[in-house]
């Protein structure tokens, strides 16, 4: 195994497992692509153990901190280990995350569970290289129906992989249907946006019943239903608004399947040019607003362009709520910390005349665990507002 020495080290001291490559000693184009490398400082002092990507900005995604063989059994220590942090904490649920990441210690690894369907996003070029024993491993632990693998990020472009998608065991026939809390969702894992639904609010939607008492409200950026579905035996009337047409459907299939159709309906529409439109009927007519839009920050010199649409957003949507209604708003963007996003959230309730009290902030579900060490882990924001 070839050695890597850093000229830097405070960071992976902490705990982080990302070496960037102005921390190398070494050339990294020296090192095969997607190979096993040990990690020292200038003293020869071990450091770690990690596959490196000479042609990425990240060059190495550390493993392990021991001196151990990224062999079949190290995957399926990490993979049981990941798998027992769920059974202890969440229980059985029809979907989950098995395996998010860094957040469990398998850096460029994705593995989400749709019933009896795993779908895996394969997001670096060193876990691309071992993908053959985590599959293997997973089959044999887990014995899926279905394996689909959704290695279409954008991700994997800034690596140098190229992108694709592919069914690698069963068939989709028929989607799977999934319960969360009650509520059915036929979910599409190889069509739909990631890796079919967004399982990382499932929390959140449960704990913002405790909030809706009936009335009317709006889901933006529905997608599939997830929020308006879980709100709409508590509701008057819940509208989902999304721009794809695809989304859309799916969310009338979802209403259909649990008899919501006359209290939950969705619109295909551009949020913006929905909300402008909203506000020019001059009159605060909601209830109840979720605002769960996409990362509009993909990198760190976007966030002044992405932090104004989400403050326009926030805006428009405060100027539509009734006095002492509810604001759900959200911000899956990592480059938008905890601060940041309740700093937009102050300056559009100024713009739009409103008073602002916050009854929870929240964060990701628990089968999307943050370590410390890599604040990249912890990624959404989630704050349920009083707009006064």
């Amino acid at each position: 195994m070839q050695k890597v020495h850093l000229k830097r080290t405070k960071r992976i001291l902490d705990g982080h497992l990302w070496v960037f490559s102005n921390e190398l000693y070494e050339n990294p184009k020296k090192y095969a692509p997607g190979s096993i490398v040990e990690i020292y400082d200038m003293k020869d002092v071990f450091l770690g153990i990690g596959y490196i990507n000479p042609h990425s900005l990240i060059s190495i995604r550390i493993l392990s901190r021991e001196k151990e063989s990224i062999d079949r059994e190290f995957f399926r220590k990490r993979i049981n280990a990941a798998l027992s942090l769920r059974e202890r904490f969440i229980g059985t649920k029809d979907a989950m995350r098995l395996i998010f990441s860094e957040g469990d210690y398998l850096p460029g690894l994705i593995v989400d569970k749709y019933k009896d369907c795993l779908v895996l996003q394969i997001l670096t070029l060193g876990m691309e290289a071992l993908k053959g024993t985590v599959i293997s491993l997973l089959d044999e632990m887990l014995s899926p129906e279905i394996i689909i693998l959704k290695n279409d990020s954008r991700m994997r472009s800034l690596e140098g992989i190229p992108l694709y998608k592919e069914i690698i065991k069963g068939s989709l026939q028929s989607l799977p249907v999934i319960n969360e809390d009650g509520v059915r969702f036929e979910i599409d894992p190889y069509e739909g946006q990631k890796t079919g639904f967004f399982l990382d609010q499932r929390e959140n939607r449960t704990a913002l019943r405790d909030f809706i008492k009936g009335g009317k409200g709006l889901d933006l950026f529905c997608y599939t239903g997830a929020w308006s579905l879980r709100l709409a035996s508590l509701v008057d009337e819940i509208t989902g608004v999304d721009e794809s047409e695809r989304a859309i459907i799916q969310a009338q299939k979802n209403a259909e399947l649990n008899s919501f159709s006359e209290k939950a309906r969705f619109i295909k529409s551009d949020v913006f040019s929905f909300l402008k439109d909203e506000i020019g009927k001059g009159e605060k007519r909601y209830d109840f607003i979720v605002l769960d839009p996409p990362a509009f920050v993909k990198s760190s010199g976007k966030i002044k362009e992405a932090v104004k649409a989400y403050r326009q957003l926030n805006e428009m949507s405060m100027r539509l709520i009734k006095s002492g209604g509810i604001l759900a708003t959200s911000s899956c963007s990592y480059h938008m910390g905890r601060e940041m996003f309740l700093d937009m959230l102050h300056s559009a309730g100024r713009e739009a005349g409103r008073n602002l009290r916050l009854l929870s902030l929240r964060s990701q579900n628990h089968d999307h665990p943050v370590l410390l060490s890599m604040p990249e882990t912890e990624y959404l924001k989630c704050a349920f507002l009083v707009v006064d």
